[in-house]
């Protein structure tokens, strides 16, 4: 049997016997090719549909991914997963003002409700402000039984989720994400965390929310630049272990810069199952959970390298996508085709694939950062690169590290302005 035919489950298995992971293409089992017409029911009347994340020992949770809820909707999903009277509704200051009042008048109707709101960036998640978290908690009272709600995008919803997995031994909380990036990733999944000066999100806690309350009415206010950023992570499913998904990128991201609610819906809607299937096999990122990471390993030393709040998530994602992409071409284990692809669909998005003229990043910084990735085992560093047609991806050890270091060169070279 070759491995184009083994099941998920034997993949996983092989974990624990190689060097590195197979990924494996996504099981469309009732889907078959992306039919635009037929997403989501082919309309946007239906206002949301339910995608679980299916756990062991009964923490099952469900995503709700809707468009523009009744009130009565919101409170009845909502309140059906906060045990308990008092509720901790944390946000930042951007988003404050455009949906704070509604989600607390909201929960109000049947919960005691405290708000805190944070100050906004990647550059504020850090210890000291997951501190004003609980120090909010404790002024409160709140005890055991309470939940933490955390609106807002990935920085949001990484810091509260952190602060519910130690408040008190461990506390609920529920994600409502508000942008592309935290639907379609950081909200399913249960990581959580913050960052420390060395490195991305290396302070954290795996902690399963209630439940993730997904309303697509919030990108409307989303700046092009963060809905941008979302889409790199949606790319990336394609690229892993997606390829339909990715043909229907190629064919509809006008309509996803554009916030077509239905492209949109289905576009999150897709991922957030790609992201329950893997976090179904691989809670803990023994293995194959850790092939989401695409790119990341080169994206997160870019965040750390340039300073927090310099580049979004996503656009750090996306060159560092097109740094695995450049490199698993430079190894053959991909034909060039497939890299010009990627490039061209990250493009596309108005995503960045290379460093800019005034980069800080050098060779240096970039081993100096990857050395402290958290996929590094044993002191040996584990990439995720793309491998045999699209929709493939390993997670190995064993790869030319020369290919590598020549591909930091080139990225490096190109924003120094030496021809390569």
């Amino acid at each position: 049997m070759t491995r184009e035919y083994l099941t998920p489950l034997l993949v996983t298995c092989l974990i624990w016997l190689s060097a590195g992971f197979q990924a494996r293409p996504l099981q469309n089992r009732n889907r078959g090719a992306p039919s635009f017409d037929s997403h989501v029911g082919g309309n946007v009347e239906s206002n949301y549909d339910v995608v679980n994340v299916d756990l062991s020992d009964g923490r099952d949770y469900p995503i709700y991914i809707g468009t523009g809820y009744t009130d009565e909707e919101a409170i009845d999903l909502l309140s059906s997963h906060i045990d308990g009277k008092k509720v901790l509704l944390v946000t930042n200051d951007r988003i404050s003002p455009l949906y704070l009042e509604k989600y607390e008048s909201l929960i109000k109707q049947r919960k005691e409700v405290h708000t805190l709101v944070l100050p906004d960036g990647e550059e504020n998640k850090n210890m000291d402000v997951l501190q004003t978290i609980l120090d909010k908690a404790l002024e409160v009272g709140l005890d055991r039984k309470c939940t933490f709600l955390a609106l807002g995008g990935g920085v949001i919803g990484d810091m509260v989720g952190f602060a519910a997995a130690i408040y008190q031994r461990g506390v609920n909380f529920v994600q409502i994400p508000t942008t592309v990036m935290a639907m379609v990733d950081s909200s399913v999944g249960g990581k959580t965390g913050v960052n420390h000066p060395l490195g991305k999100n290396m302070i954290g806690a795996f902690h399963q929310p209630q439940c993730v309350f997904i309303d697509t009415e919030t990108l409307k206010t989303l700046p092009d630049r963060e809905l941008q950023s979302g889409i790199s992570e949606i790319i990336k499913y394609g690229l892993i272990r997606d390829a339909d998904l990715f043909g229907w990128l190629e064919e509809n991201m006008d309509k996803l810069l554009q916030r077509d609610a239905l492209a949109m819906r289905y576009a999150v809607k897709r991922s957030c199952e790609n992201k329950a299937e893997v976090v179904k096999a691989d809670e803990k990122e023994a293995g194959v959970r850790a092939t989401l990471n695409l790119g990341h390993t080169f994206g997160h030393a870019i965040e750390s390298g340039s300073g927090y709040g310099t580049w979004l998530h996503g656009e750090a994602v996306a060159i560092g996508t097109a740094m695995a992409a450049s490199m698993s071409a430079r190894m053959e284990w991909i034909d060039k085709d497939l890299m010009h692809r990627a490039y061209r669909l990250l493009e596309k998005a108005n995503l960045p694939v290379e460093l800019p003229p005034d980069s800080p990043m050098d060779q240096a910084t970039f081993l100096k950062y990857m050395a402290a990735d958290k996929k590094v085992a044993n002191g040996q560093l584990r990439l995720i690169l793309l491998r045999g047609p699209l929709g493939n991806c390993v997670f190995t050890g064993d790869f030319d590290n020369n290919a590598m270091i020549a591909t930091i060169d080139d990225f490096v070279a190109e924003c120094q302005g030496v021809a390569v």
